[in-house]
């Protein structure tokens, strides 16, 4: 799964400008990277940052409900690690950012004990942003239009696989999910009734289950 680089932070020299695409990904190996991104505001800050882009910590901060301080100084923080980079124009706080890619991506398997530590708390991290936006929608959605109350779904299936199988159906997955990805950077591609969406797409054994044929839910 994916989703959500290396600047060192604000200097006097404006970092080389990253070609971002609708499939372009920053893979995280750095532990320290990891433990940087693994914190809310920050993430809220790079899914804003790729879904409406580029923007001014001062924007950014609007949106979020942050001070434009806070923005700014955790702008620095994804930007030490190439996360986010400057766009063109403005200064200070006034200065657009920008995602350097659409996606991240972190190693399925750690290879070391920092790594592993690392990586369980963003994804720790990342399951609590799923959870919240999930929340919001299930709250917000008795005043949704018909039509989307019945276009997003929430349910689950049991299934008996192989860890090959399962790598095939997230495959499959992502294929179907791939036309539509273009979009995301170029908006004069998306329908005039276009919604941001999260689609979540989750699978992992079940642990310590009573064995017997589960139920499936849909």
């Amino acid at each position: 799964m994916s989703d959500d680089t290396a600047s060192n932070g604000p200097t006097a020299k404006r970092p080389a400008r990253t070609e971002r695409t609708a499939r372009s990904t920053k893979r995280l190996t750095d532990p320290k990277a990891l433990r940087a991104l693994a914190h809310p505001t920050r993430m809220a800050l790079l899914g804003l940052l790729r879904t409406e882009g580029p923007l001014t910590a001062t924007r950014a901060a609007e949106l979020l409900g942050e001070s434009s301080a806070s923005t700014s100084f955790h702008l620095r923080q994804l930007a030490k690690y190439g996360l986010v980079t400057e766009a063109e124009g403005g200064q200070g706080r006034q200065r657009p950012w920008q995602a350097t890619t659409m996606f991240t991506s972190v190693p399925e398997v750690a290879d070391n004990p920092e790594f592993a530590a690392a990586s369980g708390l963003f994804w720790s991290v990342v399951a609590e942003r799923y959870f919240d936006d999930l929340m919001r929608w299930l709250e917000a959605r008795p005043g949704e239009p018909e039509e989307w109350q019945r276009a997003a779904h929430l349910g689950d299936t049991f299934l008996h696989v192989t860890a090959a199988e399962l790598i095939e159906l997230a495959e499959g997955v992502s294929a179907l999910l791939d036309p539509y990805l273009e979009r995301q950077v170029s908006p004069d591609l998306r329908p005039p009734d276009a919604r941001l969406v999260s689609f979540l797409h989750l699978a992992f054994p079940l642990l310590d289950r009573p064995s017997g044929r589960p139920t499936d839910s849909r």
